[in-house]
């Protein structure tokens, strides 16, 4: 397993040294980087030292390695996997074929997009998310925080660097663009709407790093199984880091549903709010509007687009290689409820123009299970409410259910009923004035804010007493 050498200005495991023309091409992209991140990366205790782990390897069993680091300090790179040993193209009309090293060129423009819309991805969050350690509810979530920021920085070095070189001056272009887009800039947004959405509370970050990064997972699990290699292996170990942005979001909406359900308990009325706390129906309202926002990242559930990925190689599907069988997906059919004059009908359609959804299906399973382990945590404390996860027609903005009306069951409804319940199924202004009005920062060591319970244990085998930000830095 190659390791990571860390002597380079740009610390790397691609021999980057081998090439100068390529190597002085991501120094000078280098200070912008660092010009942007200084601007619109974290803005509170941004130079303070930060309890970290940095990659020493890409190898699964040992590749972090923990320390304080102070942020603008911290080694971002290039890593990718180990190629695989005669890999073949996973999926599509050349599965079994010779993976490729070279970008072919009828593939081109087509690889670019995919590449540059995933890098766009990784600066957008550490945008939106700039401000919320000014009202981190620990220092162990203050320290997650800046663990998920420097990881998806180092996130978008890594397609930067396939941008670099495999695309020649339109791929520096390319790169130069996603420094220069703003997460909810009017002129100048981020390309895809949810990474332009307000982060102006920890209810909504441990919501992103649930549903938007767990996206993010099944995106870049499809990009794994590119037949494009330097693609796949980059993705790969990015797999690796987002875990932890994953465990963030999912531990964290299950402390703040631990807590609310502890509040409710306590107050005589069953009002969490009462006691200072968030209130189970909120959190449920900020499981539908992120649930669903995020359901529109995987696109159209009838797309020839997604089926042009797949027949082509660039895409495959969730676990491509190990998990099927028949990899050109050439007869096969998926059933789709298609709306239709205000009721739903089912229709069987080509597998590849249904890619999309196959997608989206794994990720409604994979989200499941973490609902169920918040409705255990709620199950303990002898509470009858239970989260639950929308219909996937519910509030939708893309594909066949857009800006039509359909209840958290996903029957179809119309507008006056829309209106009429909208309040109870989505936040409200007041809603997040009343969650912003508790976002006060808890700076000591081991405490926490009191809408949230504390994490069952530490980072790295630490007490939670640890100092994860030092703060008098």
């Amino acid at each position: 397993m190659a390791s990571i050498d860390y002597s380079e200005r740009i610390p790397n495991n691609v021999d980057l040294s081998s090439d100068r023309r390529l190597q002085r091409a991501l120094e000078k992209w280098q200070p912008d980087f660092l010009d942007w991140w200084r601007s619109v990366g974290p803005q509170v205790l941004s130079t303070n030292e930060i309890y970290l782990r940095t990659a020493v390897s890409t190898d699964a069993g040992g590749w972090a390695n923990f320390g304080y680091v102070r942020m603008p300090e911290y080694r971002w790179g290039i890593f990718l996997s180990d190629k695989e040993k005669d890999r073949v193209i996973p999926a599509g009309d050349d599965a079994g074929k010779p993976v490729w090293h070279e970008v072919p060129g009828e593939h081109r423009n087509a690889l670019k997009r995919i590449i540059v819309v995933q890098a766009d991805t990784e600066p957008a969050s550490v945008e939106q998310q700039r401000w919320l350690a000014n009202t981190a509810p620990s220092l162990y979530d203050c320290r997650n925080l800046f663990q998920v920021n420097v990881e998806e920085a180092r996130h978008l070095w890594a397609m930067v660097y396939l941008l670099h070189a495999h695309f020649g001056r339109d791929g520096r272009d390319e790169a130069d663009a996603l420094l220069e887009r703003r997460s909810g800039d009017p002129d100048k947004p981020r390309i895809l709407d949810a990474f332009n959405q307000p982060c102006s509370d920890w209810l909504t970050f441990f919501c992103f790093t649930m549903f938007t990064d767990r996206d993010g997972k099944y995106q870049l699990a499809s990009l794994a199984e590119s037949a494009f290699d330097p693609l796949s292996r980059s993705c790969r170990f990015m797999l690796t880091e987002e875990a932890h942005h994953l465990f963030v979001g999912e531990t964290g909406l299950d402390r703040v549903i631990r807590r609310a359900g502890e509040l409710t308990k306590l107050d005589p009325n069953g009002d969490a709010r009462a006691q200072g706390g968030i209130d189970l129906q909120t959190i449920q309202k900020w499981v539908n509007h992120w649930f669903s926002y995020c359901l529109d990242l995987f696109g159209a559930e009838v797309s020839s687009n997604a089926a042009d990925y797949f027949a082509a190689g660039l895409k495959g599907r969730y676990r491509e290689a190990a998990k099927y069988d028949d990899h050109f997906a050439r007869t096969t059919t998926m059933s789709i409820a298609f709306p239709e004059d205000g009721k739903l009908v089912d229709r069987d359609i080509p597998l590849r123009v249904a890619m999309n959804e196959v997608l989206r299906d794994e990720y409604i399973a994979d989200c499941q299970k973490s609902v169920d382990r918040w409705n255990r945590t709620l199950e303990e404390l002898d509470l009858a409410f239970r989260i639950s996860l929308p219909n996937r027609r519910f509030f939708r903005r893309q594909g066949l259910y857009a800006d039509l009306c359909f209840d958290p069951q996903g029957h179809p409804i119309d507008e006056a009923t829309w209106q009429a319940n909208v309040d109870h199924w989505l936040p409200t202004a007041d809603d997040h004035a009343y969650v912003e009005s508790l976002m006060q920062p808890v700076y000591a060591p081991g405490k926490m804010a009191n809408w949230i319970a504390a994490p069952r244990r530490g980072i790295n085998g630490q007490a939670l007493e640890f100092e994860y930000v030092r703060t008098d830095c």
